[in-house]
C-alpha cells in the first residue's frame, strides 16, 4: 500500500500511527464533508432538525443497509458499539429475558467494557455470567467453536460473541458459531466493534438476534457514529436508552430522535465509505482484501522478529495482529518499560496488554490504509533488538 495515502489523512505525519483499530482516523475529505453537516445544521437549527435530518437520516440508512447487508427496517444507530451492547442487554432485562438461574455466555476474548456490562447485568438479574476459555496462541477456529458450544447449557439466555477480538485481533468463527447457536434457541448478540470494514457483511444471511457495530473505526467515519441491527423477530423488544418522543412507534421513531445533538459524524459515514473506495483501484472490497494481506505478512514478520510461531492461523486475521510478548512483571499503577521505549524510539504508541493475566502480555499493531510496510519493517526490527537478549 503506497505510502502517500497517510497524506489524505488528517494525521500528524511526524507520528508512526499504528493503532488506528482503538480510534480510527479520519480523511481530510471526511473531515469536509463532516464540517459541512455542521454548517448546515448551525446555520438555521429549526430547519435542520424538522426538514433536512429526517433526509439526511433517511439516506445514510439506506447506504449502510446496503452496505453491511441489512434490511432497513431493523437498521439504528448509536454513538458507538457499547452503547450498542448496553442498549440491548437493558431492552433484554425490561422485557424480562433474564431470570435468577438463567446464564449469559461470553469468551475470554471479549472487550473489557461489554464484560463488565454482562458483569453488571448479571448482579442485577440473579443470573450467571459463564466465561468460555479460548486459548491464544491458537491452531484453528475449531477452538473457538469448541469451547463456546461446550459452555452452552439448558439455561444460557443470551451469548455475546465478538466479531473481531479487541485484544487478541481475531476474526472469530461467527458465521459457524451464530446458525449453531440460534438454532438452540440461544440469542445472540454480535458485537463487531471491528467488523464493518474490517470484513465483509452480510447481516442478513448471518441471522444474529442483534448485531451492533463502529463506523469510525474501519470505515473511517468521525467518532460517535456506529449502527444496531436487531433481526425481524427480536425488534420489538429492542428500545434506546433514552426514551422520548417516539416510545411506541416503532424502531426508527424510537432509536432516530432521542434528543438535541450533532448528527454530523454519522451523515459523513457514506462519505467516509466513498473517500476510503477511491484509495484502491477495486474500491472498498479491494482495500480491504490488500490491508488482509499485509496483515498477515506483517504478522510474519512480527513472528520472525521475536523468533515465536504465529500466534493464530491466516485464516483468523483481519487488519489487526496481535503478539505475545516475553512475560514482565509490574508493580501496581507502573507504566510498561517496553511500550514507554518504543513511544519514545519510534514516535507510536500501540496497545500493550496484560494476556491471559500479568505479567504474560502481548501488544497489538492495526493495518490500516496509511500503514506502509516500511512502518511494520520499522516495528519488527525494534522488537528484534530490543527482545533478542532476553
Amino acid at each position: 500500500m503506497p505510502t502517500e495515502h497517510l497524506s489524505a489523512f488528517a494525521l500528524d505525519p511526524d507520528r508512526l500511527t499504528l493503532n488506528h483499530g482503538s480510534f480510527g482516523a479520519c480523511l481530510r475529505s471526511t473531515r469536509a464533508a463532516e464540517d459541512a453537516f455542521r454548517r448546515e445544521l448551525e446555520a438555521d437549527p429549526t430547519s435542520f432538525f424538522e426538514r433536512r435530518y429526517p433526509e439526511h437520516m433517511a439516506r445514510t440508512r439506506t447506504f449502510l443497509a446496503r452496505l453491511v447487508g441489512a434490511d432497513e427496517a431493523g437498521l439504528v444507530f448509536v454513538t458507538n458499539a457499547s452503547m450498542g451492547v448496553a442498549t440491548v442487554l437493558a431492552s433484554l432485562r425490561d422485557a424480562g429475558h433474564f431470570a435468577p438461574g438463567d446464564a449469559m455466555l461470553t469468551t475470554d476474548h471479549v472487550y473489557p467494557a461489554c464484560r463488565n456490562a454482562l458483569a453488571a447485568l448479571a448482579a442485577r438479574t440473579g443470573t450467571a455470567l459463564h466465561i468460555a476459555r479460548v486459548p491464544f496462541p491458537l491452531q484453528s477456529p475449531d477452538e473457538v467453536v469448541d469451547a463456546v458450544l461446550a459452555a452452552v447449557t439448558p439455561r444460557t439466555r443470551l451469548v455475546l460473541l465478538d466479531h473481531v477480538t479487541s485484544p487478541t485481533g481475531l476474526v472469530f468463527p461467527v458465521e459457524r458459531l451464530v446458525p449453531e447457536l440460534e438454532a438452540r434457541g440461544v440469542p445472540v448478540l454480535v458485537d463487531g466493534a471491528h467488523g464493518p470494514g474490517m470484513v465483509p457483511l452480510d447481516l442478513g444471511a448471518l441471522g444474529p438476534s442483534f448485531y451492533t457495530g463502529n463506523l469510525h473505526k474501519w470505515l473511517g467515519a468521525p467518532k460517535a457514529a456506529a449502527l444496531l441491527w436487531a433481526r425481524p423477530d427480536r425488534r420489538e423488544l429492542l428500545h434506546p436508552l433514552v426514551v422520548s418522543h417516539g416510545h411506541g412507534q416503532g424502531l426508527h421513531a424510537e432509536f432516530d430522535w432521542t434528543g438535541t445533538y450533532d448528527p454530523s459524524a454519522l451523515f459523513a459515514a457514506p462519505a467516509a465509505v466513498e473517500g476510503l473506495a477511491k484509495l484502491h483501484a477495486e474500491g472498498l472490497p479491494g482495500l480491504m482484501a490488500e490491508l488482509r494481506a499485509r496483515t498477515i505478512r506483517a504478522q510474519g514478520q512480527l513472528a520472525e522478529a521475536l523468533a515465536i510461531p504465529r500466534p493464530a492461523p491466516a485464516s483468523m486475521l483481519g487488519t489487526l495482529v496481535s503478539m505475545p510478548l516475553p512475560p514482565r512483571p509490574l508493580a501496581p499503577g507502573e507504566r510498561d518499560p517496553d511500550r514507554e521505549a518504543l513511544e519514545a524510539d519510534l514516535l507510536t504508541r500501540v496497545p500493550f496488554m496484560p494476556w491471559p493475566a500479568p505479567p504474560a502480555r502481548l501488544f497489538r499493531l492495526s493495518i490500516s490504509a496509511y500503514v506502509s510496510d516500511d512502518d511494520v519493517a520499522q516495528v519488527a526490527s525494534w522488537m528484534r533488538s530490543r527482545f533478542s537478549t532476553r
